[in-house]
């Protein structure tokens, strides 16, 4: 009776989709607007190298293994970069189908498995780094990417007027700016195809540098954030577990030979990013977690990864790597596999 109506609630509702609206909105509302431009232009870097030795190691561990490296390449390390199910598995799956004549069903069974069982490594890996950032303070910016210069380490409240006092109408406010811009990022992918959650956070990012929205709907924003992070997350985790994983896919992927490539490619590329970010002046810790987004679940892995390293403000850098990053490779990985099998 429990797993039925959470289920039926889950899937009717799209309550994950109200989730990550809130949550990228407020974050970036309350970021400063020098820190969140620095961020953004820097963090590909980290997520491209990691992405490449990610996907050497894990094709090299595989073939020591005794796999063949295209099995290796196609059905364990690009489904892990994919970007999650709805927008990674299934079009891989259907790519697969279409140019390995083989049934989407099929593939789809064979690539589901290593997409969870990458998810997971990440959100260990996660749990792992945000002991780490314990231990040691100066490596983390505890969710922020950029080390705050000191003109730059003004709260929202004081550098822009926010009055700390909290009210519906400013909660109300707060919470329909989400819902408006993931309107508009809807809207967006009807006219464009770009994904409604991308949209959205390219329409937020532009509205923060811009610096159009008044003071009240940041805060109300900001509110609205600190609410779903603490009130809802792991609510929305219970669901997804009960209601879209599927577990015996999970378990029969359970063999010695997936579990050591899985692991190899998600620590590679979460070590990359964090050695890279390390490198041209970031938080090491927090690009790495971010960097343990590009293996996750789509929006569930992003919640999951994030929840688990204590970072639920980086959620707009996590995006970028769970959806941009995903359907490059996607993309990438279908044309490369349509040439390799002309």
């Amino acid at each position: 009776m429990v797993i039925e109506s959470t289920t039926k609630f889950y899937k009717s509702t799209n309550i994950l989709y109200l989730y990550i609206c809130c949550i990228i909105v407020g974050s970036i509302m309350s970021m400063n607007r020098t820190t969140l431009i620095q961020g953004f232009l820097k963090i590909f870097f980290p997520m491209l190298c990691g992405e490449v030795v990610g996907m050497l190691v894990g094709i090299g561990v595989g073939t020591l293994l005794g796999m063949e490296p295209f099995q290796v390449f196609f059905f364990i390390v690009l489904p892990i970069m994919a970007g999650g199910v709805g927008e990674g598995a299934i079009p891989l799956s259907m790519g697969y189908a279409a140019l390995m004549h083989m049934e989407q069903g099929v593939a789809l069974g064979r690539v589901l498995p290593m997409v969870m069982l990458g998810s997971l490594t990440a959100i260990v890996i996660s749990g792992c780094l945000n002991q780490l950032g314990k231990r040691f303070p100066h490596l983390t910016g505890e969710g922020q990417l950029m080390p705050n210069r000191s003109h730059e380490t003004r709260s929202l409240s004081e550098s822009e007027g926010v009055s700390g006092k909290t009210d519906v109408g400013t909660l109300a406010s707060g919470a329909l700016l989400a819902v408006l811009l993931y309107m508009m990022g809807m809207l967006g992918h009807k006219l464009i195809g770009l994904p409604a959650p991308v949209g959205m956070l390219f329409l937020a990012v532009l509205l923060k540098l811009a610096n159009v929205v008044s003071p009240r709907l940041q805060e109300g924003s900001q509110m609205v954030y600190k609410f779903f992070r603490t009130a809802v997350t792991y609510p929305i985790l219970f669901a997804v577990g009960v209601a879209i994983t599927p577990w015996q896919e999970l378990v029969n992927a359970f063999t010695l030979t997936n579990l050591l490539v899985i692991v190899s490619t998600v620590s590679a590329l979460v070590a990359t990013g964090f050695l890279v970010g390390k490198k041209i002046g970031m938080h090491p810790i927090d690009v790495a977690i971010v960097s343990c987004c590009q293996s996750g679940q789509g929006g569930t892995g992003d919640v999951a990864i994030l929840t688990a390293g204590n970072r639920m403000s980086l959620m707009p850098f996590a995006q970028i790597a769970t959806r941009i990053g995903g359907a490059i490779n996607v993309s990438l990985g279908l044309l490369f596999l349509s040439h390799y099998l002309a």
